[in-house]
């Protein structure tokens, strides 16, 4: 039997690319696979990857191409990126549109033409989604969903008036954490932070357990924190894959101190998000509410000042006006005092000199009569008449003016006990008057335990209230 005739390799490569050339010219195809072995040049703008199809059961190999893009290809990945804020790389699920090209050098290929963005979307959000609804279902004590938003431990803890211890959690040399810091200390109100930095991982699924292991750190540090941050400095969304991590949605969602995220992504709203007390959207924006946030503190303790002044302002000046209300009150009761005593005393003038009057006509009238009797008697007898009248004028008049000193000394009396026994005077002497519902009273039977008493001494108000009563007979009084 004659052997057959051998082929050059290069003449059985030119037949294998004149059959598929045959077979796949003009056609295109979309398929579905994983992007791995991926490879970039930027120089030339040429991309150099796999694509593969694994069993979802087993994870074997079902199917394997080598696969590149450049040109068309290259800039449909570019808008791929822009679209999605997703880096074209590995272990990404997507859907191209390919051709089948033979190189006799390079073997088999696929060149990509077209890459669908909201095919690779979708998959990270069913993704997402699917994550959620996990974390839900399996952690009722501490998430639970209402309607789009999720209730969990962490966002129902309530924040402190003022934030100022603080844990961050963010990679090392992290522009995204230099931000953090420099909104944070160079507030406009001369705010203080003790800024306690935690670095880790935080780019890539794999830093997940990271995160979640740097949590428990901060919780075991034993360090009374107000608050955690977690930043980032922005980034593709296959940076912020970790984000939407189970693990990390899990522990911020329990942990027991508010954690205020600033993740660095604009288009989507990560698990951490929605399981943590405040998201925000950058470093910078999280700097930002935590110094309003002490700010809203500050201006409330200030407008509770401003009351305290003015309610303070308002009872002086009522207690001032009951005051001098007090004072003219005494001041017109004193005089009205001393004016009826000094009627009174006028009065009893009056009396006596018409008294004097009456008795010194009487006595007239007596000695007249008597001279009448006696005209006959003797010289002598006369004489001795005329020295007991002249006698008894002395004495009417010696009693007269003794009984009017004596009148005159009782009102002298009379309104120095007045004055003595005037409010102000009373005040001089150190003793107190008591007012009770706005009325000075001494009936310590309508005072009872509890009620609120001013004191008015000499010089002070004293406002205080009655803690007991003692009946009390005055016997042991030593003033």
């Amino acid at each position: 039997m004659e052997s057959p005739s051998p082929l050059r390799l290069s003449a059985l490569s030119a037949r294998v690319s004149d059959t598929l050339r045959a077979a796949f010219q003009n056609l295109s195809f979309w398929v579905v696979a994983d992007v791995t072995s991926h490879s970039f040049k930027a120089s030339s703008n040429y991309h150099y990857f796999e694509l593969v199809e694994k069993d979802r059961d087993s994870n074997h190999l079902l199917a394997k191409f080598s696969a590149k893009a450049w040109g068309p290809g290259a800039r449909q990945i570019e808008q791929f990126e822009q679209a999605t804020g997703q880096r074209f790389t590995n272990n990404i699920h997507v859907l191209v549109n390919v051709t089948v090209e033979y190189h006799a050098t390079y073997g088999l290929q696929l060149q990509v033409n077209a890459i669908d963005p909201g095919f690779t979307l979708g998959q990270i959000e069913q993704q997402r989604l699917t994550t959620l609804r996990r974390l839900a279902a399996e952690n009722p004590s501490f998430i639970q969903q209402a309607g789009d938003a999720y209730i969990t431990r962490n966002n129902r803890l309530g924040l402190k008036p003022v934030l100022q211890t603080l844990a961050v959690i963010s990679a090392r040399n992290s522009a995204g954490l230099q931000d953090f810091r420099h909104s944070l200390e160079d507030n406009a109100f001369g705010y203080t932070f003790r800024i306690d930095e935690y670095l880790t991982g935080v780019q890539g699924e794999a830093s997940a357990i990271s995160i979640r292991d740097t949590l428990a750190a901060i919780f075991l540090s034993g360090i009374a924190y107000d608050a955690v941050i977690i930043t980032r400095g922005g980034g593709s969304q296959t940076d912020l894959l970790m984000f939407d991590h189970y693990l990390v949605g899990q522990a911020v969602a329990k942990f027991p101190i508010p954690i205020i995220t600033g993740i660095g992504h604009h288009r989507n709203t990560s698990i951490a998000d929605l399981m943590a007390h405040s998201p925000t959207r950058t470093p910078t924006k999280a700097a930002e509410f935590i110094v309003a946030h002490n700010r809203a503190f500050e201006e409330s303790l200030l407008s509770l000042r401003q009351t305290i002044v003015i309610r303070a302002q308002q009872l002086l000046a009522g207690q001032q006006q009951a005051l001098t209300s007090l004072q003219r009150e005494i001041s017109y009761s004193s005089q009205q005092a001393i004016n009826t005593h000094k009627e009174a005393v006028q009065a009893l003038r009056s009396q006596t000199v018409h008294h004097a009057q009456r008795i010194l006509y009487a006595q007239r009238v007596a000695v007249a009569g008597l001279g009448v009797q006696i005209s006959a008697r003797s010289q002598g007898a006369v004489a001795r008449q005329s020295q007991s009248l002249e006698h008894l004028a002395s004495t009417v008049r010696v009693a007269t003016t003794t009984y009017i000193r004596n009148q005159q000394r009782y009102l002298q009396h009379l309104t120095t006990f007045m004055k003595l026994m005037s409010p102000a005077s009373t005040l001089q002497r150190g003793f107190a008057l008591v007012r009770h519902q706005g009325r000075l009273t001494g009936n310590a039977s309508a005072i009872q335990p509890g009620d609120r008493l001013e004191i008015l001494l000499k010089d002070e108000i004293l406002k205080t209230t009655v803690t007991d009563k003692t009946p009390h007979d005055g016997a042991n009084d030593n003033l």
